[in-house]
């Protein structure tokens, strides 16, 4: 069964948003969870967080940075193009509850997975801050949706070009000295997500972090997800994505995701000698 991209759109500079006919994904879809796909029969298989569907329409929306080689293979598809499979839904829905104050901390592309995760919670009755942060503002976006999927939206940038100058940590700062935070929820650079459990650790605030490590079969066969939680070994595909972030050994999952550094980006440089309109389904 080939995968048909519906609608196609550059939110900002290498970043893509694709709408594809995924019925059988969409049915039992939730906030938090992810799919993988692979472009064509001979390719990797890459996990991508669910960013909206439309369950009545069977429609599964995925937003994406084209910076390795299967990315800028995804890129170059064309609306009416099928992917090969998608696999999903995958990985335990976001935990849904009445905390109370609730804050969505997006890092890049962060943004995409945090508006369903930030929609749910308000709707089980939350008032739900959601902090968006990017380099400058040409790479931010959805900036509507996620203001119909909040109570409040903030968005920062390293640059000053749009929001307040810095990072979601000094929002996140601002909002905890003048009230109390029940719960708080980081998607993003994992530099950016430990960041947020440093700052919520001491004040006891429950945070969790949506962990996005070297991923291969989405089972729990491979063991290439593992993440140390507590000292004990969890899979982020079948365990996670979220997990508790004051527990979370970030040191050893951001060396672990260097691993294939060198050898990603010889194959993102064979992708750029692809010839315009090469055919990627053969």
């Amino acid at each position: 069964m080939g995968y048909k991209i519906l609608r196609k759109k550059e939110l900002c500079p290498n970043q893509y948003e694709l709408t594809v006919h995924a019925p059988y994904i969409t049915k039992n879809a939730k906030a938090g969870q992810f799919i993988i796909l692979r472009v064509s029969k001979d390719g990797e298989r890459v996990p991508l967080t669910i960013a909206d569907f439309d369950r009545e329409k069977g429609e599964l929306t995925i937003v994406f940075m084209a910076v390795g080689y299967t990315t800028k293979q995804l890129a170059q598809l064309q609306v009416g193009d099928e992917l090969t499979d998608i696999v999903g839904p995958l990985g335990k829905p976001t935990h849904i509850e009445k905390y109370g104050t609730v804050v969505c901390l997006a890092g890049g592309y962060g943004a995409a997975p945090c508006y369903l995760i930030s929609k749910a919670f308000k709707e089980a009755g939350n008032k739900v801050y959601m902090i968006m942060g990017a380099r400058t503002k040409d790479l931010i976006f959805w900036q509507d949706k996620m203001k119909d999927a909040c109570s409040e939206l903030f968005i920062t940038t390293d640059d000053g070009t749009l929001g307040t100058k810095g990072f979601v940590t000094g929002v996140l700062e601002d909002i905890m000295s003048k009230e109390k935070v029940d719960y708080a929820i980081a998607v993003g650079p994992m530099p950016m997500m430990r960041a947020v459990a440093n700052l919520t650790r001491d004040k006891g605030i429950k945070t969790e972090a949506s962990m996005n490590p070297i991923m291969v079969d989405g089972t729990g066969m491979c063991g290439a997800c593992r993440v140390t939680v507590g000292g004990k070994v969890k899979f982020a595909c079948v365990d996670g994505p979220d997990f508790d972030a004051h527990q979370i050994d970030f040191d050893e999952v951001i060396n672990r995701t260097r691993i294939y550094k060198d050898y990603e980006k010889k194959r993102s440089e064979n992708c750029n000698l692809l010839k315009a309109g090469e055919s990627l389904q053969k």
